[in-house]
Formats: structure tokens, C-alpha cells, sequence
């Protein structure tokens, strides 16, 4: 079962991606999601697998919305993400003890 995907990134938001299926283009994505999403600005075609293993995404999850809604949105990582892996040492050296 693979999927040849379009992946479009927003001009609203830094990190926000949509996936769609390539041959549906934009058609099935809802009108006010691509409102909050801004113009979307193709970045690049992908064929997708169950076996494919994506950055930031599940592929199952990718792969079920594709199927189920005919569209994926990825939601940018949080801002504050970077903090949460330091090490704990790092993140109590000012604190007096």
C-alpha cells in the first residue's frame, strides 16, 4: 500500500506542514483549515509506505489520515520543545542550593 504524497508547507506558520495525496492535490482539504493554513507552498512529493519512517510524524497516523480525511496536517513542534532535553543539571545550575 503506497501512496504517492504532496507535501505543502504553511506561509502562516514556521514548521506546520500538509500532507495530501498527490493525485487529490488541495480538493478534500477543508476551506477554513486552509484559512488558518495561509497559501500553502509546495515542498516536495513523497511515496509513502507502512514501512517508510518520517521525522517528526507517525507514518500509520500520516497514512490513516490520508485514508480517513484525505489530508494530514503536521502541527509545528512547540517553541519551549529544546528545554525539555536538557539535562536536569542544566536546568538547576542558577538555582541557589
Amino acid at each position: 500500500m503506497k501512496k504517492i504524497c504532496s507535501i505543502y508547507q504553511s506561509s502562516r506558520k514556521p514548521g506546520m506542514y500538509l500532507y495530501v495525496l498527490k493525485a487529490d492535490a488541495l480538493a478534500k482539504v477543508p476551506g477554513e483549515l486552509l484559512k488558518l493554513f495561509g497559501t500553502p507552498k509546495h515542498s516536495f512529493d513523497l511515496v509513502l509506505t507502512p514501512e517508510r519512517t518520517l521525522a517528526q510524524e507517525d507514518i500509520h497516523q500520516v497514512l490513516d489520515n490520508l485514508d480517513n480525511r484525505g489530508f494530514h496536517l503536521q502541527m509545528p513542534p512547540p517553541e519551549d520543545d529544546y528545554i525539555e532535553h536538557l539535562p536536569q543539571e542544566l536546568l538547576t545550575r542558577n538555582d541557589p542550593a
